[in-house]
């Protein structure tokens, strides 16, 4: 899209052009429209969600955002223009004295749209609307906190903590936003039961209780006089005329900064600022989404009758939740021409009976809800994750669950509340087409009835499971489903129907007689599999930190120590502080581990380490080793003095690795890697805090698979990185004249190289000369690549196609090119048979 200035596309089955691709956005950082397309629909799965079915006011910036000295021409619509395709969802506000159509961002399409005719900043207000277009009561309460002149980001950190300190102790749980602008926007979750003049009040309230506090750090009046060296704790976007910039939008500033969610950990750093949309987009990429426990929260039926008997959308009173307003999110989510998932007739959802409002609780002596069928669905989307979905008050009510169903009630699961589906998904299986929404293979992984004992809308739900024979579920399973205030989890209860008591102890038996001592074998290493946290459901993980290095297996035997590459090459020569035998405990010994060269803040860096690589001189060797010294991080034992531990569950090996550990003696650069006890989505929120490059993931009772590649170890990484052959490169011009300006890139495909782009960035500038000797030296005259474009092989150098390198990368385009790759380094320890096609 970059490469050119104008493009037809389809976007969710709508036809747009895209114009002026080159044209400069943000002049100071060169942004360009195509790099806001692509941002958009990068966060496209995290911005719709907490924009959907809210009117948009937008900010478009026709001509660029200017600079800092002159900013550029903004224009504020709220009115949707004639022009605007007719698809795009809308909705009629009545407004005291004129009427406006306010566009929704409900699917990418919009949001593309908007990104078209530079709409860069999009804002909303703390209320939805129903399926009719009418405003609901607020589902958000949202405090800005401005810092005055002389003060910052500092500030209202500390401003933000009193506040969640405050809100906690009400049973709130804010979201922090870093604003994108000067200050953080704090969010909450609400019930939609308060009006907005309630929720305004309240938010007025804690505002003057914060001021009077800390009188010298907070200021709830907007006068700015009375601003300077304060924070201004802004309550009044929760008026219901307000908006407050949705997260995830871009902003309208000299840099394309983000209203960006964060974490509370993130707020404790002493180098906390405000996120570029760059830096955004490496975050998504991970999966997480740091506003989702306010953007996924349940929307109210439309038409929800509220306490006082007043319905929330401003009608009548007493008028009662439908079928067809509890479905009617599912609907303005889906197109029937474009997903086969089933639609409830709008003739069927009419004539269905009025049910009890939501807000309704069973009074004591009330009979529980009889239950009803029940649905687990596979899901096979961007994430792989169940479907739960029980029967309730006509539609089904449902859950995502993206670790499963929890095997022990020990370890309780995440469940995501999502919209009602109609009764008719209970059968539903099928591919949901690539572009919509859930986009992804459906199947049924169990199904049955479930008997109900408790039902406590937005809080609590029991019942009891029986599935099918051969069903995913295993049986009948007693299950509970709890809204901690923050977030859904599902728990297996301890009392389970039928559950049979504890079998007998075995009688001791006699001990055996020792074993043999066993010869040392082959041990080439065991080899992860890369996926996401998706793929940890339903067994037994440990977790470690994932070190950027060199993998080794380093043996050990009667006064010598040998390291050894995945690919087979001898690296003892290459790192000799790591073979110093008086390091290592006596014994033959076979030990699995990582090579790590560390740069700032103590971290591996795989660039860094590049500069020991491939020495062969003695002189070079020792010259590199007192510029760049490395460590050894040791995480599996698979044989020690006389035993074969690999046929050992991984918590046994570990247990005898830690032991191993600690006899290796003190002050030499060997190290364990350390099993960390902790949530895997929090670790992964550390690891990218950390800059690390993820966490690996290893099943408990897994086997060291010799020279295989397995599941029971997942590679769970903060950005996508791809193992390539260079085939060529493209000469250099400017700075780079006399060395390259990209290297061409493949992928084997049978005996062919699959060409995947090329990369120009991420080289230090000692790497330049060094790249450029070693690929003369393999100067080639044919094209080792079976496809590549005309226009990539003018002018092109070609090479053996047997060096391996690795590069990080957005994404991978239709026709299979890596999208804006970035070098990360050689992989002399890996061969081009070793590269796995991309999934």
């Amino acid at each position: 899209m970059a490469g050119k200035q104008q493009e037809r596309v389809i976007v969710e089955g709508h036809e747009l052009t895209l114009t002026n691709l080159g044209k400069i956005i943000y002049p100071e950082t060169g942004t360009t429209k195509a790099e806001v397309l692509e941002y958009y629909a990068a966060v496209a799965p995290f911005l719709i969600p907490a924009a959907a079915n809210r009117p948009v006011t937008r900010k478009r910036w026709v001509n660029g955002v200017g600079t800092a000295e002159h900013p550029g021409q903004v224009f504020f619509q709220k009115n949707l223009e004639d022009s605007a395709p007719k698809w795009i969802p809308r909705a009629t506000i009545h407004h005291s004295d004129h009427t406006n159509d306010y566009p929704m961002v409900n699917n990418l399409a919009t949001l593309t749209w908007m990104a078209q005719i530079a709409s860069l900043e999009i804002h909303v207000p703390q209320w939805q609307v129903d399926a009719a277009g009418n405003p609901l009561r607020p589902d958000r309460f949202v405090l800005d906190l401005d810092p005055g002149p002389g003060a910052g980001l500092p500030e209202c950190v500390e401003v933000a903590k009193l506040a969640r300190s405050i809100l906690q102790d009400m049973g709130m749980d804010p979201v922090p936003v870093t604003s994108g602008s000067k200050g953080i926007h704090l969010y909450t979750g609400l019930d939609g039961t308060l009006k907005s003049e309630q929720v305004s009040a309240f938010a007025h309230e804690l505002a003057r209780a914060l001021e009077s506090d800390h009188p010298g750090l907070v200021v709830s009046d907007m006068k700015k006089s009375l601003r300077n060296g304060k924070v201004l704790v802004d309550w009044s976007q929760n008026s219901g005329n307000k908006t407050t910039i949705v997260p995830y939008s871009l902003r309208g500033k000299a840099h394309p900064t983000v209203a960006a969610p964060r974490t509370w950990r993130e707020l404790d750093s002493p180098t906390l600022d405000h996120l570029d949309y760059t830096a955004v987009m490496e975050r998504v990429r991970t999966g997480k989404d740091h506003f989702a426990s306010i953007s996924e929260r349940h929307l109210p039926p439309h038409g929800e009758d509220t306490d006082d008997g007043e319905a929330a959308s401003g009608g009548s009173r007493g008028r009662a939740v439908t079928v067809e307003s509890r479905l009617a999110k599912y609907v303005g989510m889906r197109d029937p021409d474009k997903t086969p998932e089933p639609f409830p007739s709008s003739s069927a959802a009419a004539s269905a009976a009025p049910t009890a409002t939501s807000s309704e609780q069973p009074k004591p002596g009330d009979p529980p809800p009889p239950g009803g069928i029940f649905v687990i669905q596979e899901h096979h989307a961007r994430r792989y994750h169940l479907d739960l979905r029980l029967e309730h008050n006509g539609v089904l009510a449902s859950w995502a669950l993206p670790r499963g169903v929890p095997e022990t009630p020990e370890r309780n699961n995440l469940a995501v509340h999502t919209e009602d589906h109609p009764m008719e998904y209970a059968t539903f299986a099928g591919i949901i087409p690539k572009g919509e929404y859930g986009a992804g293979t459906m199947t049924i992984w169990d199904r049955g009835e479930f008997t109900c004992e408790k039902w406590r809308d937005g809080k609590e739900v029991i019942a009891t499971l029986t599935g099918e024979p051969g069903g995913g579920l295993g049986g009948t399973k007693r299950l509970a489903l709890i809204n901690t205030g923050d977030r859904w989890l599902i728990h297996l209860m301890k009392e389970q129907p039928g559950a049979r008591r504890s079998a007998p102890a075995k009688e001791p038996q006699p001990a055996a007689a020792p074993a043999a001592r066993q010869p040392i074998r082959d041990y080439a290493p065991m080899l992860a599999t890369s996926g996401t946290t998706a793929d940890l459901s339903g067994d037994h993980w440990l977790y470690e930190l994932k070190w950027d290095g060199i993998r080794a297996v380093i043996t050990g035997t009667e006064g010598k120590i040998r390291l050894m590459s995945r690919n087979g090459n001898d690296l003892t020569a290459t790192y000799p502080e790591l073979t110093d035998r008086a390091c290592w405990p006596e014994g033959d010994f076979v030990a699995d581990g990582e090579i790590v060269a560390l740069g700032k803040g103590s971290r591996p860096d795989f660039g860094r380490l590049q500069l020991r690589m491939n020495l062969a001189k003695a002189a070079e060797i020792e010259r590199a080793r007192a510029s760049v010294p490395v460590q050894l991080m040791l995480f599996d034992l698979m044989y020690d003095d006389g035993t074969d531990l690999s046929g050992l569950p991984f918590v046994e090996r570990r247990e005898k690795l830690e032991a191993f550990a600690g006899r290796l003696k003190a002050g030499c650069p060997l190290h364990l890697s350390a099993v960390l006890d902790h949530d895997v989505e929090d670790l992964m929120s550390s690891a990218a805090e950390l800059g690390l490059e993820g966490v690996m993931a290893k099943k408990a009772d897994s086997r060291y698979a010799v020279g295989r590649r397995s599941r029971a170890w997942i590679k769970l990484k903060l950005e996508q990185s791809q193992e390539v052959v260079v085939g060529g490169w493209r000469p250099g011009a400017g700075a780079r004249s006399g060395t390259f300006g990209a290297l061409l890139l493949g992928i084997p495909d049978g005996d062919q190289l699959h060409y995947v782009g090329r990369v120009g960035t991420g080289f230090k500038d000692w790497q330049l000369r060094d790249i450029i000797e070693k690929l003369e030296s393999r100067e080639a005259s044919d094209s080792p690549f079976a496809d590549i474009p005309r226009e990539d092989a003018a002018g092109a150098h070609w090479v053996s196609p047997d060096l391996v390198a690795e590069v990080t990368f957005g994404n991978w385009t239709g026709p299979g090119r890596l999208r804006h790759p970035v070098w990360r380094g050689w992989r002399p320890d890996k061969s081009p048979s070793d590269i796995s096609q991309p999934n």
